[in-house]
């Protein structure tokens, strides 16, 4: 009788390992050493990624599988770090740079390889940065703008202004767009402007901003977006994530993240089914005052 009803339950037991889903892994906060405020993240080779303090502007490397974090670029005072992506062919990291700046420094070998001077440093502030097969965009957060650096053979190149038109493009001197990613092929930008606090798309060529249906981001900042779907920071200590067409003209909502280690978020790197999530504490002042500022990983959900 045990041999009988041996094979179906042990059947049965398989069938339950293979359905039940899998355990969450559990949040893990590293702090970045010596930091005084925090903001922009990219992803590396591997495990690793790249943060910067958005204040002092130096540049930190750390593992997100060994929980670690140290100082990688200690830069000159008096540079910010608002935003960066790397471009992991040529070893470049791409500093969106705040009041007007950009700079691009060697992951290799830790030098500033370039800077520039992308708008005015009273009137733009240069908030965020992606990478396409063909250079990076930089955002404005104070002009209807956005700013494209030609990368040929890993050599920066002239920059130039892209000016964007839409309901959404928002007025000079308002604060509007904040983060930007790209979809592979670099032919749509994707943005989530404060005007609206809606995904928008951004054609790279003519600069006309379109609003995503569906897709609402109140107090948005920082977006991952993965095939088709996209993850939004939400600065009120949430991820929400999201399905997004094939054309990019309609999302659906598919959850939220929620976890008592964020820390006022606003920017986040994608690692597998992971996202390494920053915690700004811009909600303790400007600048802020937490002793710590982290990276937080989480599943991606």
């Amino acid at each position: 009788m045990r041999k009988i009803f041996a094979v179906p339950l042990l059947a049965l037991c398989l069938v339950l390992v293979m359905v039940a889903p899998a355990a969450a892994a559990p949040t893990r906060v590293i702090v970045l050493p010596g930091a005084t405020s925090a903001e922009a993240i990219t992803a590396g080779r591997g495990s690793t990624f790249y943060a910067g303090d958005l204040f002092n502007g130096d540049i930190f490397r750390g593992d997100i599988r060994r929980g670690m974090a140290e100082l990688f670029i200690d830069v000159p005072a008096g540079t910010m770090t608002v935003g960066m992506d790397l471009d992991e062919r040529h070893d470049l990291l791409f500093v969106a740079g705040g009041w007007g700046k950009a700079y691009v420094y060697s992951v290799r070998t830790r030098a500033l390889v370039a800077k520039f001077d992308l708008g005015d440093s009273q009137t733009s502030f240069i908030n965020d940065v992606t990478l396409t097969p063909y250079g990076a965009w930089f955002t404005d957060s104070y002009q209807p703008r956005l700013y494209f650096l030609p990368v040929l053979h890993g050599v920066p190149g002239p920059v130039r202004t892209l000016e964007l038109h839409g309901d959404a493009a928002g007025k000079p001197g308002d604060f509007n767009i904040n983060d930007i990613t790209a979809t592979p092929s670099g032919r749509t930008l994707l943005v989530a402007p404060a005007s609206v606090q809606k995904l928008c798309t951004i054609n790279p060529i003519t600069g006309v901003i379109t609003e995503v249906d569906n897709v609402n981001l109140p107090g948005a900042d920082g977006l991952v977006l993965d095939g088709r779907r996209l993850w939004a920071v939400h600065f009120n200590d949430k991820v929400s994530w999201w399905r997004l067409n094939v054309d990019l003209t309609h999302g659906e909502p598919d959850g939220e993240i929620l976890d008592d280690a964020f820390g006022a978020p606003v920017t986040a790197a994608k690692f597998g089914n992971r996202l390494a999530v920053v915690n700004s504490h811009l909600d303790t002042g400007i600048p802020p005052t937490s002793p710590t500022y982290e990276v937080v990983v989480v599943d991606a959900g």
